[in-house]
């Protein structure tokens, strides 16, 4: 149990803390065009983008899969523009939410590759692949549903008590994620030699 222990604590860690912020700006982007009374749809939609990123993880970790980090590294803020833009375009909150899950699904499997480099190298040497990529997702999903309720009560915060209008607050949270996601996608672009 202490390689759950150990791994959940790996999964937590590449979601709240400070080098994972293209992974929060996804989650942001994800959840922005939700309210809180939306909890139980937006939980639904990260565990759909925690399934699509564990597919690849164990793909990856199980090497079936590889691809070049450098292109991971540029195609994960591609998924957070694309995803800003989305919201931006439709502009307004969401009453039809399977394309948010398709979206979600599919930018995970994109995302579940950006780990795979670092929990190889832990699971190398490890006997318990099974546990340990367990442990990591739960953790990750952990944190995801912290970071999603903190995003929700923000939210309610902002509609609800100061009464911004929503097609606003999804537009300019839109709006600074995609640039700052854009200036990520840049400054990774790969090189093509």
């Amino acid at each position: 149990m202490t390689d759950f222990s150990f791994y959940f604590t790996e999964g937590w860690k590449h979601i709240v803390s400070t080098d994972a912020l293209d992974h929060q700006l996804f989650i942001l982007a994800l959840a922005v065009v939700y309210t809180f009374s939306d909890w139980k749809k937006v939980l639904v939609l990260v565990t759909a983008f925690t399934i699509g990123h564990s597919l690849t993880l164990a793909l990856s970790v199980l090497d079936i899969i590889r691809l070049p980090s450098s292109w991971v590294e540029f195609l994960i803020p591609i998924t957070i523009v694309l995803t800003s833009l989305w919201n931006i375009i439709n502009g307004k909150p969401v009453k039809n939410v399977n394309t948010n899950y398709f979206l979600a699904l599919f930018f995970g499997l994109i995302h579940g590759l950006g780990f795979a480099n670092s929990i190889r190298m832990m699971l190398a040497s490890d006997q318990s692949l099974g546990w340990g990529l367990f442990g990591f997702n739960v953790g990750l999903e952990v944190g995801q549903i912290v970071v999603v309720l903190i995003i929700l009560l923000i939210g309610k915060l902002l509609l609800d008590i100061i009464k911004i209008p929503q097609r606003i607050y999804i537009f300019v949270i839109s709006a600074v994620v995609l640039v700052f996601a854009a200036k990520m996608a840049i400054e990774r672009i790969p090189s093509f030699g």
